[in-house]
């Protein structure tokens, strides 16, 4: 069972502590990849990969439904990702910085990769302004893609770089 946490405590938790979150790095039957326009911190205003924080007594798996539901509006299973590796971001900002708060936000990322047949229909604007499909060229390639996202490409970053399946 996932629990949400008071502000309060969050902020206590991202001034202290680094996050778990899974990333997805996610391909179209062409293998473009989906990026959105974030529009909260940390990298706001950059084009990023899907994600999210894993939760309080939320399974990976079970934060893996979620959160594919949260931001590709379809629940996929775990099962039919492919594990990129456990990455390590930090962010000199965080969901607090607007209220001129200097906490960071420190992460440890499970990347995966997953296939979205083609025809998706409609994807969720809470975390996203807008949407698009790069080649991968053009992602690795253009500097409005934040870095982090970039390196699911790049075998020297990462640990575990495995193509385990869960």
């Amino acid at each position: 069972m996932s629990s949400w946490l008071s502000l309060d405590t969050f902020r206590a938790i991202v001034d202290t502590t680094p996050l778990i979150s899974i990333d997805l790095l996610v391909r179209d039957s062409a293998g473009r990849i989906l990026v959105g326009k974030r529009i909260n911190r940390p990298a706001q205003g950059f084009w990023f990969v899907p994600g999210g924080w894993i939760l309080k007594n939320e399974t990976i798996a079970e934060a893996f439904l979620r959160l594919t539901e949260a931001e590709l509006a379809q629940k996929i299973d775990i099962s039919s990702a492919r594990y990129l590796g456990l990455y390590e971001h930090f962010y000199e900002d965080s969901i607090f910085s607007d209220e001129g708060s200097a906490v960071s936000t420190p992460c440890v990322v499970n990347g995966f990769e997953i296939h979205l047949a083609v025809g998706q229909k409609s994807l969720p604007y809470d975390q996203h302004n807008e949407y698009r499909w790069m080649t991968e060229g053009d992602f690795m390639k253009d500097t409005g893609v934040h870095i982090l996202s970039r390196w699911y490409l790049d075998n020297s970053k990462g640990f575990i770089n495995v193509s385990a399946r869960f």
